[in-house]
């Protein structure tokens, strides 16, 4: 039988996952400036919480996520997004006690039993950060900045935000009011997805993207914003304006997880076929409250930016990502004493910081320096019985073409000092 990967998964292979090390990497400098620390949470959790977190009528509970019963016949969910067991964590470790916000990044895999295409996969990847401890929305206008500055890191072209405030929940439901008032004449014309969440989550529909066309004359949240919600928003749009944040205001935009108040905000980019979102996020007051007690409670802003996306962009964009780095030295042998010796000589090297690799084929010396190229080697050294005897071995430069007989005892400072 030969098996093969799951529907919506990859296998990321040498030669590919050096760029998921580059994107990885990016994101744990950048948020190293910003004073986030890292913290992985289990790729499964108690089911409850992503309905509790995420919200029971999203179209991530209702429809995607990977539930199973596990041997206790407990329901376990694997993670359909990264905030709800952040806070968990947050919560249960008791990261509340530290005065200052708390500031957290991860990096991992997420699931969603969604049907594959551009952009979207069953098990996808994010980087995401999470700031709990403040209401204040220089914290907002921080956590936007920080994913606008890894796009541009990453050499990105025509990104741009978009933001919103969404309010409150007390808020919400004034402007669900009006909201269906405008929806129920058309509810028929609507798509399926559309008129059943009117009955469950109206404010999704202005989500939806078969029925855009129809939405123009909504009415907007902003309009329903009370004096508090409107500070905020006014000073989140004042604070990106300040550190030259490029942003638009879309008043439709609305995230597709119940737990965002105040703020709402993503990241577009082209290139990604009919996604053209490539992260998002929002603040979340209250989720603290609903996952570790009301006693506990502490308001939170955070994003996540999925990586397979990201990558997309990239090679649509023709931007090159850094490649696996030169050898420093290639290790040739011709005969079994001097095969013992470049073994030696390979962990002499290794040890000193040189990356290092030699020939375990026993292949003919050109078929071996085909290797070495293949390698981008900078230097090739070969080792045959009669130069073991004479106590030295030789080294070519592979970019110049040099070759000369250096003693074995120096062969690694050799190429350290050239």
């Amino acid at each position: 039988m030969n098996f093969q990967k799951p529907k919506g998964t990859q296998d990321f292979l040498p030669g590919t996952v050096e760029k998921w090390q580059y994107l990885e990497e990016t994101a744990r400098n950048l948020t190293t400036r910003y004073r986030y620390r890292e913290v992985r949470t289990p790729i499964f959790e108690q089911t409850e919480l992503f309905k509790r977190g995420v919200g029971e009528t999203t179209d991530i509970v209702e429809k995607e996520m990977y539930t199973f019963l596990d041997k206790g016949n407990r329901s376990m969910t694997l993670r359909p997004e990264g905030t709800a067991g952040v806070v968990r964590a947050y919560a249960e470790n008791k990261l509340y006690a530290d005065p200052d916000v708390t500031k957290l990044y991860y990096i991992g895999p997420m699931f969603r039993y969604e049907q594959p295409q551009a952009g979207r996969s069953r098990q996808f990847h994010q980087f995401g950060i999470e700031a709990i401890g403040s209401v204040n929305p220089a914290v907002d206008a921080e956590v936007i900045s920080l994913g606008y500055e890894y796009c541009l890191q990453l050499g990105l072209k025509d990104i741009h935000v978009e933001v919103n405030s969404v309010g409150t929940a007390e808020i919400r439901t004034a402007f669900r009011v009006a909201l269906l008032a405008f929806l129920e004449p058309m509810k028929h014309e609507l798509c399926k997805d559309c008129q059943a969440r009117m009955e469950r989550n109206p404010l999704r529909v202005l989500d939806c993207k078969n029925d855009q066309h129809r939405f123009t004359a909504a009415p907007s949240i902003l309009d329903y914003l009370d004096e508090e919600c409107r500070i905020h928003f006014e000073q989140v749009k004042a604070y990106l304006t300040a550190m030259n944040v490029p942003f638009d205001v879309n008043h439709r935009l609305v995230r597709g997880l119940d737990y965002y108040t105040h703020t709402a905000f993503e990241y577009k980019a082209a290139g990604i076929g009919a996604i053209d979102t490539i992260g998002g996020g929002g603040r979340y007051n209250g989720l603290v409250g609903q996952i570790g007690g009301e006693e506990h409670d502490q308001p939170g802003v955070g994003l996540g930016i999925g990586l397979e996306r990201v990558l997309i962009v990239m090679e649509a964009q023709g931007i090159e990502i850094p490649s696996y780095p030169p050898l420093d030295l290639y290790l040739v042998s011709m005969g079994e004493l001097a095969e013992a010796e470049t073994v030696r000589l390979l962990h002499e090297a290794r040890s000193a910081g040189l990356s290092a690799e030699m020939d375990y084929r026993g292949r003919k010396v050109k078929a071996a320096f085909k290797s070495a190229d293949r390698l981008k080697a900078r230097y090739v050294a070969i080792l045959g019985d009669d130069e073991l005897l004479a106590g030295d071995i030789s080294l070519k430069n592979m970019e110049t073409g040099e070759q000369v007989k250096v003693p074995l005892s120096q062969l690694t400072a050799t190429i350290i000092r050239r």
